[in-house]
């Protein structure tokens, strides 16, 4: 069965712009557009709004050269308004082959907003259009409030689209200006209007102000509608427009008789590229794009993962261009770091396994997660401590750094089952951490080593929670050898580091 072709039409560079404390530059915009044609493959982009500004002419200038010269210019598409030709003397100038004319879908903006009568609204709009062509833009026309129309004024909505039908108009748009639409009115309103003008090209443009976004486009789509408005990210005014990738991925699983040309694989890497341009930071569990949809964190997922993938669903991440990870911390089990470990061309026996999961759900107590570049020193870490039998404790201690004060540490220290407790000054945390501990073995008559080399190092990647790893080099009795603390606090990473020598010795 031959499938049905929706285009795609991006709004992100006009629509998603109105998101607040977002503009951008001449520069961005082009290459935004760029990646939308040549990356991801959409059928039409909207990238401003005409006589805005100086900037925002000099912007479409620049994309509508670049679009001249590539064979795009009829996909580049302006928002404009009825204006006695304002609007259309801009575009001329800016080299603009497509306008998408904004006038009123709803009888309540008619009759507020404009003040007029819907025939005088005609009239003026079939005089753009008129003026348009003379230019050879091409239109579409966008009924705003159209979702609002429907629900309180169908009759005049009818009207319009009667008159409509009589103009060269290449596309009708149906926008949810205010958001307002349910799944079952976007299927009940798109539906009766392809059923009555099954001729006619209409666009549906949805807003997520009720979080149904999607689920309305997916109603669009099952209704007829020949054309989707969507923003990289869900960008767009409150609380944005439709999201492209979760619309794509939608329709592509729920809507096998429908066919869209998005190049899924580009999604996130153009929706990377946007959130730096934009500035407006993807939340973590966006379907799609978030950084941590494609992370399995519970173990018993990523056991069922490695029995016959029973936790995927058909959201693959290399559709879009990313990989599945496992989550490490306090919810992990073996088979999260089985999966890691392997990534990392690492294997353990079963009790070494077992013993830096549980050294992985202590750290996921005290941080959010521990990364896959954390394994290797927790392994390290894990094994050190195997080779020596734990005699001496640090049981607590108090650092004490403030300002026009020396630093200070109060300890307590367990050796063989005999508690001791110190305190002391010194040049930092640790320093005098390390004092109070001479003190305490002077006392008992034995020299501690000398810190001969103190390295401190974080995973690569890692972020300001990151693991630390403290590497600590003593001579004692002319004999050389090193510990390796691991935990997030540094000073904590080195006291355990010192724990380790204590019992070496």
């Amino acid at each position: 069965m031959e499938r049905r072709k929706i285009e795609i039409m991006d709004t992100t560079l006009r629509d998603g712009e109105q998101t607040s404390g977002v503009s951008f530059s001449i520069s961005e915009k082009l290459t935004i557009t760029q990646l939308l044609l040549e990356e991801l493959h959409v059928d039409r982009v909207e990238i401003a709004s005409a006589r805005v500004s100086e900037g925002e002419f000099k912007a479409v200038k620049s994309v509508l050269s670049w679009a001249h010269d590539h064979g795009y210019a009829d996909r580049i598409e302006v928002l404009s308004f009825v204006d006695n030709g304002v609007s259309i003397d801009w575009m001329v100038s800016a080299g603009v082959q497509v306008q998408n004319l904004l006038t009123k879908g709803s009888l309540n903006h008619l009759t507020h907003q404009l003040k007029k009568t819907p025939e005088q609204h005609f009239s003026e709009i079939q005089q753009v259009i008129e003026l348009a062509a003379s230019h050879s833009i091409a239109t579409n026309v966008y009924l705003e409030d159209w979702s609002n129309g429907m629900r309180n004024s169908p009759e005049y909505v009818i009207q319009f689209l009667d008159f409509l039908v009589t103009q060269p108009v290449k596309r009708i748009m149906l926008p949810d200006t205010l958001g307002i639409l349910t799944p079952h009115e976007s299927y009940k309103f798109v539906k009766e209007l392809t059923l009555k003008y099954p001729s006619i090209h209409f666009d549906f443009h949805a807003h997520n102000d009720y979080d149904l976004g999607t689920a309305n486009v997916l109603e669009a789509v099952k209704a007829g509608i020949s054309g989707l408005h969507l923003t990289v990210n869900g960008m767009g005014e409150r609380a944005g427009n439709a999201a492209l990738a979760s619309a794509v991925a939608v329709i592509h699983d729920f809507a096998p008789d429908v066919e869209v040309q998005i190049n899924e694989s580009a999604i996130y890497k153009v929706s990377k590229l946007v959130e730096t341009f934009s500035g407006v930071r993807i939340p973590s569990n966006k379907p799609v794009v978030g950084d941590h949809v494609f992370t399995q964190t519970a173990g018993i997922h990523a056991d069922g993962d490695n029995k016959n993938n029973l936790y995927f669903n058909d959201l693959l991440p290399e559709r879009f261009g990313r990989k599945r990870s496992y989550a490490l911390g306090k919810t992990s089990g073996k088979a999260n770091i089985e999966k890691n470990l392997q990534e990392l061309g690492l294997k353990l026996n079963d009790a070494d396994l077992k013993k830096v999961t549980q050294r992985v759900i202590e750290l996921g107590d005290k941080k959010e997660t521990v990364t896959k570049e954390d394994l290797p020193y927790i392994i390290s870490d894990v094994l050190d401590s195997n080779l020596y039998e734990e005699k001496v404790v640090v049981e607590s201690y108090a650092l004490m750094n403030a300002m026009g004060l020396r630093p200070s540490a109060t300890i307590s220290v367990l050796i063989e089952g005999v508690k001791f407790e110190e305190h002391a000054q010194g040049d930092g945390q640790f320093d005098a951490f390390m004092n109070a501990l001479t003190t305490v073995y002077k006392e008992n008559g034995r020299n501690l080593p000398s810190l001969i080399d103190y390295v401190v190092r974080i995973p690569p990647g890692s972020n300001s929670d990151a693991l630390c790893e403290t590497i600590i080099t003593w001579e004692i009795d002319l004999k050389v050898f090193i510990t390796r603390g691991l935990d997030s606090d540094q000073t904590v990473s080195a006291i355990k580091a010192t724990q380790k020598m204590l019992n070496i010795i």
